[in-house]
C-alpha cells in the first residue's frame, strides 16, 4: 500500500522503543489486509507533550502505550474505557472524530497467554515481580477472571507497589499480599507459589543476562511467565526451563495484546497468523 495524504497512522510511544517489534507486526496486519495505514516507533520522554501533539495531527488513528507511560498518559486523555479506568493503566490510544480514548488489552494478552501456557488458575498461588502499569493490567485480570487464591507482590518501588495492593484490596476479592523485591521475600514466597509473573524491564535487550530471581529458587511445579518477550527466552526462562518449570515467553501476551489493539484501530479481524509469524521470524 502507498502511503499517501490518506494514510492513517498508529505508533508505539514510550521510552526505549528502539527494540520494540510493534511496527514489524502491525505493518505486516495493514499490508495483509491492504489497509492504507502505517505505523511508526516514537521515542517519548514528555507523554504530555506527545499526545497533545498526535491529538493535533488528523491523521493519527491510535498508539500502543509502552513503559514507562501507561499510568501517566491517562490525565492526558477524553476518556478511559471502564476495564482500562479500573485497572488504572493503558496500554491502548484509539483517537475517534478528535477524542482520544484509552483502553488496556495487556489484561486480557496476559491472561490468555497464561491460560495456554500453565492450564486453569484456579486455586493457584501467583507470585508477581513489578508493580508498574502492566503489572497493574495483569493483577486486575487475575482478580477479575481467574480464581487464584492469593497474589503476592514483590517490587522495589515502595510506593508503587503499596498503591497496586491497596487498590486491589478495596476493588477485589483477591487475596493480596505484597513485599520489597529481594533475595530473603523470593526465598519465602517461591517455595508455595504455583505462578510467577515477571513484570519488570529486568532481562529486556540489550541486558540480556540479567535476571532478579536467584535460579536454585525455581522449581518444577511452578508456571513462569516472563512479559519481556526481546530476547524471546530471557534469562529467568532459561533458568525456569532447566529447573523443570512451565515457562511463557512474553511474545505470547504480546502477540494477544497485539491482535486486540489491530481490532480497535481498524475494526477489522487482525490476521493473528501472520503477526505471529512476523514475531516468530525475529528470533530465529
Amino acid at each position: 500500500m502507498e502511503i499517501d495524504a490518506h494514510t492513517r497512522f498508529c505508533g508505539v510511544i514510550g521510552n526505549p522503543v528502539e527494540h520494540s517489534l510493534s511496527p514489524a507486526i502491525h505493518n505486516a496486519a495493514f499490508q495483509k489486509l491492504g489497509l492504507n495505514f502505517v505505523y511508526l516507533a516514537f521515542r517519548v520522554e514528555a507523554i504530555g507533550d506527545a499526545i497533545k501533539g498526535l491529538r493535533a495531527l488528523g491523521s493519527f488513528r491510535g498508539a500502543s502505550v509502552t513503559i514507562p507511560h501507561k499510568v501517566s498518559a491517562i490525565p492526558f486523555l477524553d476518556e478511559v474505557e471502564p476495564t482500562a479506568r479500573h485497572i488504572g493503566a493503558i496500554n491502548t490510544i484509539v483517537a475517534e472524530n478528535g477524542k482520544l480514548t484509552g483502553y488496556n488489552t495487556d489484561a486480557t494478552g496476559a491472561l490468555r497467554a497464561l491460560r495456554e501456557g500453565a492450564g486453569s488458575l484456579k486455586g493457584k498461588r501467583v507470585v508477581m515481580l513489578g508493580s508498574g502499569g502492566a503489572a497493574r493490567a495483569i493483577a486486575f485480570a487475575l482478580a477479575a477472571e481467574s480464581g487464584v487464591t492469593g497474589l503476592t507482590l514483590l517490587g522495589v518501588d515502595g510506593k508503587e507497589r503499596s498503591a497496586l495492593a491497596a487498590d486491589l484490596r478495596v476493588k477485589t476479592e483477591l487475596s493480596v499480599q505484597d513485599a520489597m523485591l529481594d533475595d530473603a521475600a523470593l526465598a519465602r514466597e517461591l517455595p508455595g507459589a504455583q505462578v510467577l509473573i515477571h513484570c519488570t524491564p529486568i532481562g529486556m535487550s540489550p541486558k540480556v543476562e540479567a535476571t532478579c530471581v536467584p535460579p536454585q529458587l525455581l522449581h518444577p511445579g511452578l508456571a513462569v511467565m516472563d512479559i519481556v518477550y526481546n530476547p524471546r527466552e530471557t534469562r529467568l526462562l532459561k533458568d525456569a526451563r532447566l529447573a523443570g518449570c512451565v515457562t511463557i515467553p512474553g511474545l505470547e501476551m504480546f502477540l494477544h495484546q497485539a491482535v486486540a489493539q489491530f481490532e480497535l484501530w481498524t475494526n477489522q479481524p487482525a490476521p493473528a497468523d501472520v503477526m505471529r509469524a512476523v514475531l516468530e521470524s525475529r528470533f530465529q
